[in-house]
C-alpha cells in the first residue's frame, strides 16, 4: 500500500480520499461495542501527567505496544483487455468488456495485486482501525497479527473524507487492545513511536519527535494532521502513532514526496469521533451548515474592522440553508461556534462536521465591526450535496449546484423539485460572465431535460474544453436561455 504524498514544493497530496466542503466537533463518547465490554477503557481522557523530559525506554514500550499493532494485506482484481499492455481500444470503452468476447471470443483477463498496510486493535473483539486507503476497493483483507496469525477481515465503515476506516477480524480469544490517548494534550517536542508494516517489512518500529500540530496539508476540509519526524513510509499507513504513555495519539497517514523527517498522522482525537460513527451507523453523519468560506487576511481584517486576524469569513451563503434560515449573510466573520472559538478559518469545518445534524448551536458574527449572535439549527451534510458541491465539470464555468429537495422548493416557491440550483457562481468565471446566477434553476443542459444531480452529472460529464454549454434555467418564475463557454 503506497502511503499518501505530498509533492515537495507544491505541497500537492495525493491521497486516495477527495472531500467535499461539508463542515466537522471531536467527541470522547466511550466506544462501548458490547455489554459485556462496558467496562473496558478504549481510551483516557484528562490525562494531566506531562510528557516525560527523559530518553524514553524504548524497548520496554515495544514489548508492551507491539502486540496491538497489526499488519493489513489487502487483495484487489484488476481487468485486463486482451489488447492491453499494447492500448486501450475505444472500442472497449464504447462497446464495453464483452465487446471482446463476441467479436473475439475472449474476455478481459483478471488478475489480482496486493497492498500492503497497517492497523492497530481497540477491542478484544476483533475491531481494527486503520486508513481508508489501506481498504479502499479491496476484495480480500487478510490481517497479520504480532504472533503471525492470520485472519481474514471485514469493513465495518470507511469515511474517505478523514481516511479512516474501521474493520474486524474473528479472533480465537482475547486481543490485546491499544489505548487510545488525548491528542489534544500532545506538545510539540514530546517523544513519539511508530510502529508498522512499512515496505512489507513486518513490524518495524521508528521512532521520533512531534514537529508540530495542526498541518494543513491539502487534504480537505478536515485537515489538522500532526507532524512527526518519526520514520514512516509507505506500508505505515493505518498504524499508530504512540506517545511515551503508550498511548495511541495518532494514525500515520501521509508523507511528503523527496523529503526527509516529515511525516503526517491524524490527530486520534479526530478518530475517536469518527470510529464511534462507523461502529454505530457504517458511516459518517456531518453537521450541515450551508456557507462558503475564506481566510481572513490582514487587509481583509482591517476592511472588515477586526482588530486582529482570527475567524472564517462567509463568502457565500447557500440559499435556504441552516445558515440562511438563521440569517447569517456574506460578509459576516464568524468567530465562534457552539461555544469554541474559530481562530482559523480551518476550525469551522471540523467544529461544524462533528457537530450533530438537528442541534441548535450558537454562532457569533462579527458584522459591520459589531458583534451578533445568531441562533442556528445545523442540517446534515448529505452525499448528493457535497457531489453538487464538488462542482463536478462546473469547476471549469465556474458554479456550484445542488439538488432540489422538498423542503427547499417550498421555501424557495418553487413548483417542483425537478432541476439543480445554483448555489454559487464565482466571480468573472465563465458562469459569471456567460450570464448564471446564483438561485437559478437549471431545467435543461443543451436541450435535455435535467431532473436531479445524476443528470446533471451526466450532461456535464460529456461537455469539453471550448464547448458552449446551453442552460435553461429558471430566475423569478421565468425561464431563459443562457449560454456558457467552457474554460
Amino acid at each position: 500500500m503506497k502511503i499518501p504524498k505530498i509533492r515537495s514544493g507544491l505541497l500537492t497530496l495525493l491521497l486516495a480520499t477527495l472531500m467535499g466542503v461539508g463542515l466537522g466537533v471531536l467527541t470522547t463518547a466511550s466506544f462501548n461495542l458490547t455489554s459485556s465490554t462496558k467496562a473496558e477503557v478504549f481510551w483516557k481522557e484528562g490525562n494531566s501527567n506531562p510528557p516525560s523530559t527523559r530518553l524514553p525506554d524504548f524497548v520496554d514500550l515495544v514489548k508492551r505496544l507491539k502486540p496491538a499493532v497489526v499488519n493489513i494485506s489487502t487483495t484487489q482484481v484488476v481487468k485486463e483487455s486482451p489488447l492491453a499492455p499494447f492500448f486501450r481500444s475505444p472500442f472497449e470503452d464504447f462497446f464495453g468488456e464483452d465487446f471482446f468476447e463476441r467479436f473475439f471470443g475472449q474476455r478481459p483477463r483478471e488478475f489480482k495485486t496486493q497492498s500492503l498496510g497497517s492497523g492497530f486493535i481497540i477491542s478484544k473483539e476483533g475491531y481494527i482501525v486503520t486508513n481508508n486507503h489501506v481498504v479502499e476497493n479491496a476484495e480480500e483483507i487478510v490481517v497479520i497479527l504480532a504472533s503471525g496469525d492470520e485472519y481474514p477481515a471485514k469493513i465495518i465503515g470507511r469515511d474517505k473524507r478523514t481516511d479512516i476506516a474501521l474493520i474486524k477480524i474473528e479472533p480465537k480469544g482475547d486481543l490485546p487492545v491499544a489505548v487510545l490517548g488525548d491528542s489534544d494534550a500532545l506538545q510539540v517536542g514530546e517523544w513519539v513511536l511508530a510502529i508498522g508494516n512499512p515496505f512489507g517489512l513486518g513490524h518495524t518500529v521508528t521512532a521520533g519527535i512531534v514537529s508540530a500540530k495542526g498541518r494543513v496539508i491539502g487534504q480537505g476540509p478536515y485537515d489538522d494532521f500532526i507532524q512527526t519526524d518519526a520514520s514512516i513510509n509507505p506500508g505505515n499507513s493505518g498504524g499508530p502513532l504512540f506517545n511515551t504513555r503508550g498511548e495511541v495519539v495518532g494514525i500515520n497517514t501521509a508523507i511528503i514526496s523527496g523529503g526527509q523527517g516529515i511525516g503526517f498522522a491524524i490527530p486520534i482525537n479526530m478518530a475517536k469521533w469518527v470510529v464511534s460513527q462507523l461502529k454505530e451507523k457504517g458511516k459518517v453523519v456531518r453537521g450541515w451548515l450551508g456557507v462558503s468560506i475564506q481566510e481572513v487576511t490582514p487587509e481583509l481584517a482591517r476592511s472588515f474592522g477586526l482588530k486582529e486576524k482570527k475567524g472564517a469569513l462567509v463568502s457565500s451563503v447557500f440559499p435556504g440553508e441552516p445558515a440562511d434560515r438563521a440569517g447569517i449573510k456574506a460578509g459576516d466573520v464568524i468567530i465562534e461556534f457552539d461555544g469554541k472559538e474559530v481562530k482559523s478559518y480551518h476550525d469551522l469545518p471540523r467544529m461544524v462536521a462533528s457537530t450533530p445534524p438537528g442541534k441548535k448551536v450558537d454562532v457569533k458574527v462579527i458584522r459591520n465591526g459589531k458583534e451578533l449572535t445568531l441562533h442556528v439549527v445545523l442540517g446534515e451534510l448529505k452525499e448528493k450535496e457535497q457531489a453538487g458541491l464538488k462542482g463536478e465539470r462546473g469547476r471549469r464555468l465556474g458554479i456550484m449546484v445542488r439538488e432540489i429537495s422538498p423542503d427547499l422548493a417550498e421555501r424557495l416557491g418553487l413548483e417542483d423539485t425537478e432541476g439543480v440550483i445554483v448555489i454559487r457562481v464565482v466571480p468573472g468565471s465563465p458562469a459569471d460572465r456567460g450570464g448564471l446566477r446564483r438561485g437559478d434553476v437549471i431545467k435543461e443542459i443543451n436541450r435535455t431535460p435535467v431532473r436531479d444531480m445524476d443528470d446533471y452529472r451526466r450532461l456535464m460529464g460529456k461537455v469539453k474544453k471550448g464547448d458552449v454549454v446551453l442552460f435553461r434555467v429558471i430566475r423569478g418564475g421565468s425561464s431563459l436561455y443562457v449560454a456558457v463557454r467552457v474554460e
